[in-house]
């Protein structure tokens, strides 16, 4: 079988993969990396969002093989080591923005990506529109847009009066 080597939240692997294995199914049954969700197997729903080489990609849609060399971030591999939460993860749980959970992970993995490519602001309707691949059938999204938000300014390094 062919090697598909890869860092993987900052740690080296390399993993013995079949031809048409998923980077989702690489993360999840290879690695242990639960926290990635397999929803629609199509692309859909938006639960597999993972960052390759920092741009969100839908994890069930890539082969494993195509993350040769790359560097892969999961939700594991956003808090810090002393367990200090991303951001977008603290925003999410101080605006309640999550209910069952189940979407969370790929919600959150998008936003980040989302707020990293809007370095002037961000509005109402872009996050909305952003986060157009993700679904949610617990929140009605209201509090996934407050969190998002309210974590752009945290995100840039600037005060949330100033970016206001």
């Amino acid at each position: 079988m062919p090697q598909v080597s890869l860092t993987v939240n900052g740690k080296q692997h390399s993993v013995e993969v079949e031809g048409r294995t998923l980077l989702v199914e690489l993360l999840r049954e290879k690695l242990a990396l639960t926290g990635t969700h397999v929803g629609c197997d199509t692309s859909q729903c938006g639960a597999c969002v993972v960052h390759v080489n920092g741009m969100a990609v839908k994890s069930c849609t890539m082969l494993a093989m195509q993350a040769e060399g790359a560097k892969v971030t999961t939700i594991e591999g956003l808090a810090a080591a002393d367990g200090t939460l991303h951001p977008m993860q603290e925003m999410f749980r101080e605006h309640h923005a999550l209910q069952c959970g189940f979407c969370t992970p790929g919600m959150v993995m998008t936003a980040i990506d989302l707020i990293q490519s809007h370095p002037q602001g961000i509005t109402e309707e872009q996050i909305r529109d952003g986060l157009e691949g993700n679904l949610c059938r617990c929140t009605g999204y209201h509090n996934i847009v407050k969190a998002i938000a309210a974590a752009w300014p945290l995100m840039h390094g600037k005060t949330a009066q100033a970016a206001e």
